[in-house]
């Protein structure tokens, strides 16, 4: 066992990767909107009870809800599931995946309404992408930004189909998509530093009397 001599009037420094990580905005916990409690609802609930995140699950059918869930999930079972989207908090991440294909899209349109969601992705194919694309923008969503509306969802490359694998690639993607927000926040605040700082030596001294 080794043992460490401390001086008690200076802080104990644990290694550069403490000061890295206190140097990051801190950033709240991630806001996941979950629309389905299909298997593939269940088996990403499950994944999701496990990492720093906040779930609202919802589903018009209340009997597919299990008895128990994470702490972190909070169970929604609504007759109006678009209905949540607009009280969903600036920042959420949606996932849509019920048993609906005409749900799914009421859901896509009232997501794309938003402008302020820092992800939105669906479960599905190619060919429902491209439907949904030409009907969103009948609605007058810009083709510009379709861009916004992932599906397939997922990261690439994995290709089993079984729900706990969908889930696996869900929630690594949603991780990912996180990252880049944080990394974003830090080049932020960095450029806020360093124009705060410009501008504090750019002041004209004042000249003593």
């Amino acid at each position: 066992m080794h043992m460490f001599a401390t001086n008690p009037g200076v802080p104990l420094q644990t290694g550069r990767r403490r000061a890295v990580a206190a140097s990051r905005p801190a950033l709240p916990p991630m806001h996941i909107v979950l629309f389905g409690a299909g298997h593939v609802g269940h088996a990403l609930v499950s994944l999701l009870g496990n990492l720093p995140c906040v779930v609202q699950w919802v589903d018009e059918r209340d009997e597919l809800f299990p008895d128990e869930v994470p702490a972190n999930v909070q169970v929604e079972a609504t007759d109006t599931p678009d209905a949540i989207v607009d009280h969903a908090p600036a920042g959420a991440y949606f996932l849509v995946m019920t048993h609906n294909h005409a749900l799914d899209f009421a859901l896509a349109a009232r997501i794309m309404r938003r402008h302020d969601f820092a992800y939105f992705g669906m479960i599905g194919s190619k060919t429902k992408r491209v439907k949904f694309e030409r009907r969103l923008i009948e609605r007058g969503v810009g083709p510009e930004r379709l861009i916004e509306m992932t599906c397939p969802i997922g990261v690439p490359g994995i290709v089993d189909k079984a729900p706990p694998s969908i889930a696996i690639a869900v929630a690594a993607e949603l991780f990912k998509v996180r990252s880049q927000e944080a990394a974003m926040a830090v080049v932020c605040e960095t450029s806020h530093a360093a124009s705060r700082e410009t501008r504090r030596v750019s002041l004209p001294q004042l000249e003593k009397v």
